[in-house]
């Protein structure tokens, strides 16, 4: 089922997968673009921000942001891998143990980021997110809207 977000003044598309990103207005409103431009910027390092082209095309920006966070979990699940070998006898007794939780949790934080900038890139892209009934789709996943134009 859909979350439902308020935006004060916005009469139409208040509607937004499971998991779409705070503060990102949703597909179809007045400022969509604009905060999910923003929301990106803030995902990506501080120097995507020089290259205009990724401002003037937001899906391009979308596309670095998803390899960007890709990689970042790939680099967070492989450092928690290799963590016992590269750490486990230069740090004190307990130090492991935290490092290994700060991997689990950047991880976990890092995957519901990777799964928002998916459904941000898809908005861009033009796909209409719609309700599902309670219980019609285990997976949680969204379905493309109906074309209207046949």
């Amino acid at each position: 089922m859909c979350s439902r977000l308020a935006y004060p003044g916005l009469v139409a598309a208040d509607q937004v997968p499971p998991g779409w990103p705070d503060g990102v207005h949703p597909p179809g409103s007045p400022g969509f673009e604009h905060t999910a431009v923003r929301w990106l910027l803030d995902v990506v390092p501080p120097e995507y921000r020089q290259h205009d082209v990724l401002l003037r095309h937001p899906v391009a920006l979308a596309t670095l942001a998803r390899h960007h966070v890709t990689a970042c979990v790939e680099g967070a699940r492989d450092g928690y891998r290799t963590a016992r070998a590269e750490l486990g006898k230069v740090l004190p007794p307990g130090s492991l143990a935290a490092v290994l939780t700060a991997y689990q949790a950047e991880g976990h934080r890092l995957v519901a980021t990777a799964q928002a900038v998916e459904l941000v890139s898809r908005a861009l892209r033009g796909e209409t997110f719609v309700s599902q009934l309670a219980g019609a789709r285990a997976s949680g996943r969204t379905q493309p809207a109906a074309r209207r134009d046949r």
